[in-house]
């Protein structure tokens, strides 16, 4: 019988879909910050996220459901046996991220911040000029659920969209164009709106650093919702203390959580969210995941290993295709 771990927060009716499906199984329920060492060493399956540094004890474990999208934290040497299968939540995130992208899109380049800001200090005041999503262009940097999702909203807003990608593919509908990285340098300077949504891995880590935050068009939006050590902190203060950037949005920073001291909160056109684009905020968010959950413990029991969604590449950090 196989011991199945579940740390997300399950009410009633998801415990009921995935016993159903795991008929056979023995189902425990706890959290990510109560799981021992005990369960993870008895555990055969674990659903849901738990502390990188106990898995190492997880000698018996065969599949770890991630409830993240991000599995950059389980694919370093050590963490997980040999043989163990990953699979990630990519898939659950795109509607509640995307849709809070957009937000901050409007947020930025309508100055809402700034009339926010007047309003607490009882200010009568007039911001000046803004720009338009309709006519501009969105460079949409790392093309997984998150990514792909902002780019069809702002593609039905009037903008013309541009995916960039670690490898070639077909281009979807909702996009104008599809680059890989290699084409970065020469498509920043085009881009009015360049949003990321990439893992922390050794080849995105501040792949925004100064040179290519110069590159991009005065005047442009960047937003980040993937992980911050893909821009280079200490870089953008200078350049967005200097003028050349219209705004910029972060949902994620390095280090994370940000230190109160830091000098990144006091950036100007800087607006700092403390990682709650995703989580569960989204009621449905949730409930994408434990369908996730629930479609991969059925091909897992049946041996259909190949046919998980979301199957993490240890070597990239990405999920397989």
């Amino acid at each position: 019988m196989k011991k199945v771990i579940v740390t997300i927060p399950a009410e009633d009716r998801h415990k009921e879909y995935l016993e159903r499906i795991g008929a056979g199984c023995e189902f425990f329920y706890t959290s990510a910050s109560a799981i021992t060492g005990d369960q993870i060493r008895e555990a055969d399956i674990i659903i849901g996220n738990a502390d990188p540094a106990l898995l190492k004890e997880a000698k018996r474990l065969q599949w770890l459901q991630l409830n993240s999208a991000g599995s950059d934290n389980y694919c370093a040497p050590g963490v997980l046996r040999p043989g163990t299968v990953l699979t990630n939540a990519t898939g659950a995130y795109g509607l509640a991220i995307s849709e809070y992208m957009v937000g901050m899109s409007f947020l930025l380049q309508n100055k809402f911040y700034r009339y926010y800001r007047n309003q607490m200090n009882h200010q009568w005041k007039d911001e000046g000029n803004v720009t338009s999503i309709w006519g501009s262009t969105t460079l949409a940097v790392g093309l997984g659920d998150i990514g792909g999702e902002y780019a069809k909203r702002m593609k039905a807003l009037g903008s013309r969209t541009i995916g960039v990608r670690r490898t070639k593919g077909e281009k979807p509908e909702y996009l104008d164009e599809i680059h890989t990285t290699e084409d970065l340098d020469q498509l920043l300077p085009r881009a009015d709106f360049v949003a990321l949504s990439l893992p922390n891995t050794p080849y995105t880590f501040h792949l925004m650093d100064e040179r290519r935050l110069r590159l991009m068009k005065p005047g442009a939006y960047l937003l980040n919702v993937g992980r911050g050590s893909a821009i280079d902190g200490d870089a953008l203060c200078k350049v967005l203390g200097e003028g050349h950037l219209g705004g910029c949005c972060v949902d994620v920073t390095d280090p994370e959580p940000l230190p109160q001291g830091h000098p990144l909160w006091d950036a100007p056109r800087m607006v700092i969210t403390p990682h709650i684009s995703g989580q569960y905020h989204l009621a449905e968010t949730f409930e994408r995941i434990v369908r996730i959950a629930g479609e991969n413990l059925e091909k897992f029991l049946a041996g259909n290993i190949d046919e998980m969604r979301n199957l993490v590449d240890f070597q990239t950090g990405y999920r397989r295709r």
